[in-house]
């Protein structure tokens, strides 16, 4: 007999908010190991930092749905998915990008996952399925015997997810590479409200004390939200953008050492700075800066105690069998723009005394988030914008 239909609305009505919750509670998660693992890229270099955590995040989960044993439990932990059943996580990342897709917040975000096994290695028939279904991933095996063939194809395969715009991604591969976990990020940054191109003018940029570098410096006058943080002597200032997703820039007070802010950055702090944020009308000078980095995260990957994967007794049973292949390298690539670019007004008229301008010329922290949700999807550092 078929249930009434007041008792189907009822059943469609209580399953999503507990889905909600689950998904909520990865992005939350995302959003520790997008802290943990800015730390630990940042504190290995005093240059500009950029790298896409969340398409990271995905990455390495689809490698943990092919694992099993110490291997699948190191990738867990490090992902800071402890406690999750490890069978659920390929739905909830589908559940996200779901998420994202209908709220907003990652269309101007061009991603790519991609695991590149050996051409000798059998690949499971559900395991394609799933990295593809779940994760929106792509799985291609490669003749790692003829390295050029290889770089090759995974550039194109870059230029392809990319829009044309990410390519050297792997520029010298051993010819007894196993497996590689390649990940790449673009973001064209689209202002909700858009800076003049006609009042950008060169500004000087304090990059330390010692170092000056004249660069593009943007301006707009108009009501934004700021937040001034008195523990670490910084202000936050949210920049929001056309696809549902905002940019949040942090300032250090002069004199105070952007390493020293980096150390408190925190899932936690972000969600302080955020809920702080109150609107106030502001003129803005802030560099225009397109970033470029290229990672090999072999290393930070062990920092984080995720060691198995990469030896030779490697559980990843979907990946050619329970003992091995083994992980060679973790590639990641990620390139942002920030530029003029946006819809409405580039400045907005404002009677009376002008209010008071805040001018981003030294080195600054930034992130872009989901506002609905609040998933991080970019972070990054820009100590001299005159520079990729």
């Amino acid at each position: 007999m078929t249930p009434p239909l007041w008792i189907l609305v009822v059943l469609i009505l209580q399953n999503p908010p507990a889905a909600q919750a689950d998904v909520q509670d990865l992005t939350n998660r995302n959003a520790d190991f997008a802290a943990r693992l800015y730390r630990a890229v940042a504190s290995r270099s005093d240059d500009n930092v950029f790298l896409s955590p969340l398409t990271l995040s995905v990455g390495l989960s689809a490698l943990m749905s092919a694992a099993d044993g110490l291997t699948r439990l190191q990738l867990l932990q490090g992902l800071e998915f402890s406690g999750l059943d490890p069978e659920t996580v390929p739905d909830l990342f589908q559940s996200l990008r779901t998420s994202v897709t209908q709220q907003g917040g990652a269309s101007s975000l061009l991603q790519g996952v991609a695991i590149f096994p050996a051409n000798n290695l059998q690949v499971s028939s559900a395991y394609l399925d799933l990295v593809r279904d779940k994760y929106g991933g792509t799985i291609q095996s490669l003749d790692y015997t003829t390295p050029q063939d290889a770089i090759d194809a995974i550039t194109r395969w870059s230029l392809e997810q990319t829009g044309d715009k990410i390519q050297n991604l792997a520029t010298n591969l051993d010819t007894q590479t196993q497996l590689l976990l390649v990940t790449v990020a673009y973001y064209q940054a689209q202002f909700a409200l858009s800076f003049n191109a006609s009042l950008t003018q060169d500004e000087r940029f304090y990059i330390d004390k010692y170092h000056v570098v004249v660069v593009p410096m943007m301006f707009r006058a108009g009501k934004y939200f700021l937040a001034y943080d008195w523990s670490l002597k910084v202000g936050v200032l949210k920049l929001p953008m056309t696809d549902g997703a905002a940019m949040l820039v942090v300032l250090p007070d002069e004199n105070v050492d952007i390493t020293t802010v980096e150390e408190d950055v925190s899932s936690e702090k972000v969600r302080a700075w955020i809920r702080q944020l109150k609107k106030t009308k502001l003129e803005v000078q802030i560099p225009r800066f397109l970033l470029e980095r290229s990672l090999s995260l072999r290393g930070i990957m062990e920092a984080f105690n995720i060691t198995h994967v990469f030896q030779d007794d490697a559980s990843l049973i979907n990946l050619g069998g329970t003992k091995g292949p083994r992980v060679t390298q973790v590639f990641h690539k990620a390139v942002i723009t920030v530029d003029e670019k946006g819809n409405g007004e580039g400045r907005v008229s404002v009677i009376g005394s002008p209010p008071p301008r805040l001018t981003i010329n030294r080195p600054f922290l930034f992130l872009v988030y989901q506002e609905v949700g609040g998933g991080v999807l970019l972070m990054g550092r820009v100590v001299d914008p005159s520079r990729k």
